[in-house]
């Protein structure tokens, strides 16, 4: 199929792209563009007018800044998966982002694409969950900062305003004592997860705090397991399987039933990542 017809803009300030979307109330943003021209083909999005951010300056910055790491909304894919900055101070982040499609799709897609989508089985959503992450955005009334547990609302649903532009997420830069796990489940590598997993925690030996436990492919959003979280806190993976109190539904790839026994495999394998990581 081919798209509706629509208007093509291309913003060269965030002023511009705030201006453009404020002014036309079915107009989409164009960012990498690998979800977005899917659902244009589709004909599930027919905007009057598509808005081309990829020429502002300064949105694809990763940077350290205060015990923070930055990334820019404009941040490729790629990008991140090859930067040292984020290998070492984002280590989850890193560790997701092979599991993101395919190379092809990860050459195009952007980080705040994939937040600002909000599609409930993607890694990046749940990665910024776990880590405690911020979405910074901006609009008309200028910028904002967003906690992840705050932004994420629905299916395909963020507290991002229609006349706001996602800039950069930002997630704690990582410690001696920082943890991190991933893991996912695909019928092939590159597929979206059936169920996934991002955890982050502060450890010391084999005992573990501050447990965030995010799992994705399994509701409308990414959703914390907080009593799992408190049982891996206790040292007790067994009552932390027990107490996975997540609430999945049927789709095309498994049933609800099927969910809920892979998010127990995952989240053994991940506690084990998280408490051999000394």
């Amino acid at each position: 199929m081919k798209p509706a017809p629509f208007a093509y803009r291309k913003a060269r300030s965030l002023d511009e792209a705030v201006a453009l979307v404020g002014a036309n109330a079915d107009a989409r943003l164009l960012a990498g563009g690998q979800s977005l021209m899917a659902t244009l083909n589709m004909r599930l999005s027919a905007p009057s007018l598509l808005v081309d951010i990829n020429g502002i300056d300064g949105l694809d910055r990763i940077a350290v800044e205060g015990g923070t790491v930055t990334i820019g909304a404009l941040t490729r894919h790629a990008q991140a998966e090859r930067s040292e900055t984020i290998a070492r101070h984002a280590p989850l982040i890193a560790k997701a982002m092979p599991h993101i499609a395919h190379p092809s799709i990860r050459n195009r897609g952007t980080v705040g694409g994939s937040i600002a989508f909000a599609d409930p089985a993607a890694e990046l959503p749940a990665c910024l969950i776990a880590l405690g992450g911020a979405v910074d955005v901006y609009g008309p009334k200028g910028a904002r900062r967003i906690a992840a547990d705050d932004f994420f609302t629905g299916l395909f649903e963020t507290a991002l305003a229609a006349d706001e532009v996602l800039t950069e997420i930002r997630v704690p830069a990582a410690t001696a004592g920082t943890r991190i796990g991933f893991a996912e489940l695909a019928r092939r590598h590159g597929d979206y997860a059936i169920v996934g997993l991002a955890a982050a925690a502060r450890g010391k030996g084999t005992a573990l705090s501050d447990v965030r436990l995010a799992f994705f492919g399994v509701g409308d959003r990414p959703v914390r397991a907080r009593k799992a979280e408190a049982a891996l806190e206790r040292g007790d993976i067994d009552a932390a399987v027990g107490a996975l109190d997540l609430a999945p539904h049927d789709d095309l790839q498994a049933t609800a039933a099927e969910k809920r026994h892979l998010a127990g495999v995952l989240l053994r394998r991940v506690a084990k990542q998280l408490m051999e990581a000394a």
